[in-house]
């Protein structure tokens, strides 16, 4: 650490409140927040446009809802100003709700939850406008407008979403921040931020305690945390993270905050709590002392009613619409070698209970007991058996595998009860016996023919991955992660990563 930081930063942890905005001059990086509200300048007209193309449509087609109603509209004076007003009135309501602050742009649910509630508060002050109003107005053109622009913005939020997560990917539009903690904190710091990529933050480097870093972790050590100021400054960061170590009571929190006063900093304090599902985090506030309320975790509602029903339900549904799909695999698995068409596995299930998982067989008939013969081939980390190139599988068999056809049969065991839509990987009862200690959670709910794995990587994944994966999905269980699930699956299993 140069001499003149140390000179200009002593004691930089109880800086006189008078002085210090005027120490320094912004450290913000003020081409990345321009370049970002340019960004959601042009969100805003991409709203507005699709709400105006989306107006026109309904009111072109609103005679084709109004003739299901006995009271027919009929011609009012302020006819013209109706869908210019709505426009404006749901632009407002997008802009008061926070569809386009900063710091919700690309992260998060807060964008989308913006977007659904600016929209119900609208239809709703439009409804009850036309309700209270003397005029008889079209019940077509507000039903329509909402029925058709609602989901037209959350489909344009998501493709721009992408595009910038893409484009953080590959280094542009990156959120510089400096973390401040213990050097063990910092790590795992980095590993939580590195699963994550497309949301853009980059650590420039990090301020720890003596000012020097006996854990080689990748990011450059540039100070002690009392230069956290001055490395701000130099580094023209966008943010600071507050991570374990880096201070021993709430005053030394509270002064860490009055030092990066006037710099125009985000500050984030980072608890030591990981892989826990936003929703299941709340913020309670106590006579000045912020708490995080962390709810127990969702283990038991994973396996309630709710899930269960919606099981059969989609279940039934997809069986019925891939039936002849179906009827297809079975015959040209029948005729390739006169095998059998099912491949029948004892796998374990929820509670520890054992099972007989069913798929259509990709493999050959004796492809058991070769599979002793492969052990020094296996590719797989942990439990796992996997072979990129196995040579037990047939030539259709790995093409099934390839889109995850060979899995639908599974379906029955959705029936039985044995298993979910959505759930932690099944697997043998041999490799159960090898789980350590926090891995058997994953046995509380009921194992799944996707998860959170099958849209993670596949095969890809390394065990710890994997079960980092479905302790996160037995902890944090909700209709929303598991409808997320089966979207994401689809893609998943259409682009065919890491299936083999």
């Amino acid at each position: 650490m140069s001499e003149t930081v140390k000179d200009t930063e002593s004691d930089v942890l109880a800086p006189d409140p008078a002085t210090v905005v005027s120490t320094a001059g912004p450290a913000r990086n003020v081409r990345l927040t321009y370049r970002i509200r340019q960004m959601l300048i042009g969100v805003f007209l991409v709203d507005a446009g699709v709400l105006l193309v989306t107006s026109w449509l309904a009111w072109n087609w609103q005679h084709q809802v109004d003739k299901y109603f006995h009271e027919v509209p009929h011609d009012f004076s302020w006819a013209p100003i109706l869908g210019p007003g709505v426009i404006v009135l749901w632009l407002l309501m997008l802009l008061l709700l926070g569809a386009y602050r900063v710091r919700n742009y690309g992260s998060g649910f807060e964008e989308f939850r913006a977007i659904t509630i600016a929209s119900l508060i609208t239809f709703g002050i439009v409804c009850t406008g036309g309700f209270f109003s003397q005029a008889q107005l079209t019940r077509g053109y507000p039903f329509l407008f909402f029925l058709m622009g609602t989901p037209l913005l959350l489909i344009a939020r998501y493709v721009d979403r992408q595009t910038l997560h893409s484009a953080r990917k590959q280094g542009r539009l990156s959120i510089r921040m400096v973390a401040v903690g213990s050097p063990t904190a910092v790590r795992e710091l980095v590993e939580v931020l590195g699963r994550s990529p497309w949301l853009g933050y980059r650590l420039v480097g990090m301020c720890v305690p003596g000012g020097y870093d006996p854990l080689a972790i990748g990011v450059p050590v540039l100070g002690d945390i009392e230069h956290v100021r001055q490395v701000a400054i130099d580094q023209k960061v966008d943010g600071v993270i507050v991570a374990g170590g880096s201070y021993s009571s709430a005053a030394d929190l509270r002064r860490l905050g009055w030092t990066l006063q006037g710099l125009d900093l985000d500050m984030l304090v980072a608890p030591a709590l990981t892989d826990i599902a936003g929703p299941r985090v709340h913020m309670r506030h106590v006579a000045g002392l912020p708490f995080v309320q962390v709810e127990e975790p969702q283990s038991d509602r994973a396996g309630g009613w709710a899930k269960r029903a919606f099981d059969l339900f989609v279940s039934s549904c997809v069986l019925l619409a891939l039936s002849p799909l179906l009827i297809v695999t079975a015959l040209v698995i029948k005729l390739q070698d006169r095998g059998p068409i099912f491949y029948r596995q004892v796998r374990v299930g929820i509670h520890g209970d054992e099972f007989e998982m069913v798929k259509f067989r990709s493999m050959v008939v004796n492809a058991d007991k070769l599979r002793e013969q492969l052990d020094d081939a296996n590719e797989g980390s942990g439990v796992l058996f996997k072979i990129k190139d196995d040579p037990r599988i047939t030539r259709f068999g790995r093409f099934i595998r390839k889109y995850s056809i060979d899995e639908l049969p599974q379906l029955i065991n959705v029936f039985k009860g044995e298993m979910s839509l959505v759930g932690p990987r099944p697997l043998f009862p041999k490799d159960v016996e090898r789980y350590e200690k926090d891995t058997h959670r994953r046995m509380l709910v009921r194992p799944g023919m996707t998860g959170l794995w099958q849209v993670s990587g596949r095969s890809d994944l390394s065990w710890a991955e994997s079960v980092r994966l479905d302790l996160y999905y037995v902890d944090n269980w909700s209709m929303v992660i598991d409808l997320v699930i089966m979207v994401k699956t689809v893609k998943a299993v259409l682009v065919s990563d890491g299936a083999y």
